[in-house]
């Protein structure tokens, strides 16, 4: 059987691969050393067009199957990994068949749970991480989707300015649907509050989490923070005629968690005494949004609102509220954002997103002010941040014994080398739809 690759955008670096051999027996040389979580399936990762993917075996059936649910959840605007193809035909140089493989792009300056709890972290950590999956959930739930295994294993989390954004990694036992059920619902909210509970224990057994933490108290916020979000994004409201400011009042509350409202139901009673409204349609991403159209840059949500604040500041430091909002925010991006971005070298922008780097400058510049007695420069504490906080990121630190940016640098660009090259005649076909745009994947201020 010849080998075939359906991908949405076929590379010729993909057939470098060496597909005649079951994964497990992949080379070190061919793989990319990144954190990778637990997964019932054997999983490599992989570099190729400078990208790195994740390249999962599974079964043919398995493989399509979340191929195309993965196109669709993305479609939707939901946050998941993004799918590039599937490779079938494979066969040993014997003619032993090998299992097909799913391939999905490696979403950068994310991290598995068990990844995240290695470092040190923050102590309220796991109400960040949590509150993240439950964020997740409703999202995918208000859309339709019933995730069937939803858990902290199957859910990759990125930094978001001192939040986290969580993305769905495994869609295998998914389900699409116009609308969920109250059961349905039930179904996924127990399954992720079970497999929580086991996932914080092994944690906690395993040294990641201190003993007297309680592991049920979690399990408690799951549910709670899940029924107000829901309730927040789809419950009903009724009042007087007279009260009609609290249409724009659950409006700007629905904004102010990160939501737009698309559409509202409004509907009054027979005398039009009293008036009923609830969110017909809602969509995340209000304040990534709103930045993005201001400045072009595309960030996590909770990022977009802390970068917002400083630009609001930053309006009003050079008293340019009566402006077009766009000339203020160029005058910040040039002024403000991308002399922080340059402050770090070339090799460690892949290895961190410079939305970050600019809350945690904000963070740093809070710490040196406090210590100092005044209020310190933003970029001095840009550059003391460059300088001796970020050679200490123990997730970008390579061989964890770096002193100085420089080093950092120049061991990051050692890591990471390119991988070897194995050759295999394959078929490499498109999948890309000719009509449908690429999918792309402290102080709130620096002038307070």
């Amino acid at each position: 059987m010849a080998l075939r690759i359906l991908a949405v955008r076929p590379s010729k670096d993909l057939l470098s691969l060496p597909w005649q051999q079951p994964l497990e027996e992949w080379d070190a040389s061919v793989q990319v050393p990144i954190a990778r979580g637990i997964s019932r399936h054997v999983v490599r990762f992989v570099r190729a067009d400078q990208q790195v993917y994740a390249v999962k075996q599974t079964r043919e059936e398995w493989a399509w199957r979340e191929y195309h649910m993965l196109r669709n959840l993305r479609r939707l605007g939901l946050p998941t990994v993004e799918p590039v193809g599937v490779v079938t035909g494979r066969t040993t140089a014997t003619g032993e068949a090998i299992e097909p493989a799913l391939l999905t792009r490696h979403l950068q300056h994310s991290l598995p749970y068990r990844a995240l709890f290695s470092q040190h972290l923050q102590p309220d950590t796991v109400r960040r991480v949590v509150d993240a999956l439950v964020v997740l959930l409703v999202r995918l739930h208000v859309e339709g989707f019933w995730w069937g295994d939803c858990s902290l294993s199957n859910t990759l989390f990125r930094r978001s300015a001192g939040e986290f954004a969580a993305y769905l990694v495994d869609a295998e036992t998914g389900e699409l649907h116009d609308r969920l059920s109250d059961g349905q619902r039930a179904h996924d909210l127990d399954l992720v509050t079970t497999n929580t509970f086991g996932e914080l224990c092994d944690l906690q057994a395993g040294g990641l989490l201190d003993e007297d933490w309680e592991p049920f108290e979690m399990v408690e916020r799951v549910q709670r923070r899940y029924d107000e979000l829901w309730q927040a994004l789809t419950s009903a409201e009724e009042f007087d005629t007279a009260e009609m400011w609290r249409i724009e009042q659950r409006i700007e509350a629905l904004n102010e968690l990160g939501f737009d409202v698309e559409e509202l139901d409004v509907v009054t009673d027979w005398d039009g005494a009293t008036v009923r409204i609830q969110p017909a349609v809602v969509e995340a991403g209000h304040h990534r949004r709103r930045l993005q159209g201001l400045t072009g840059l595309d960030v996590e949500e909770q990022q977009a609102r802390r970068l917002l604040n400083d630009l609001d500041a930053f309006t009003a430091s050079r008293d340019l509220q009566g402006e077009d909002p766009t000339i203020a925010a160029h005058s910040w991006l040039n002024d403000v954002y991308e002399p922080v971005r340059r402050l770090v070298p070339p090799a460690l922008r892949e290895r961190m997103e410079v939305a970050e780097l600019f809350h945690e400058v904000l963070e740093n510049r809070w710490y040196l002010s406090e210590k100092a007695g005044h209020e310190v420069d933003f970029f001095e504490a840009a550059r003391d941040y460059v300088d001796h906080v970020l050679p200490r990121r123990s997730d970008l630190v390579p061989d964890g014994n770096v002193t100085s940016i420089a080093a950092l640098a120049t061991a990051v660009e050692a890591e990471a080398s390119g991988a070897g090259e194995h050759g295999v005649g394959a078929t490499l076909e498109s999948d890309a739809d000719p009509d449908e745009e690429a999918l792309d994947e402290g102080v709130d201020s620096a002038w307070t």
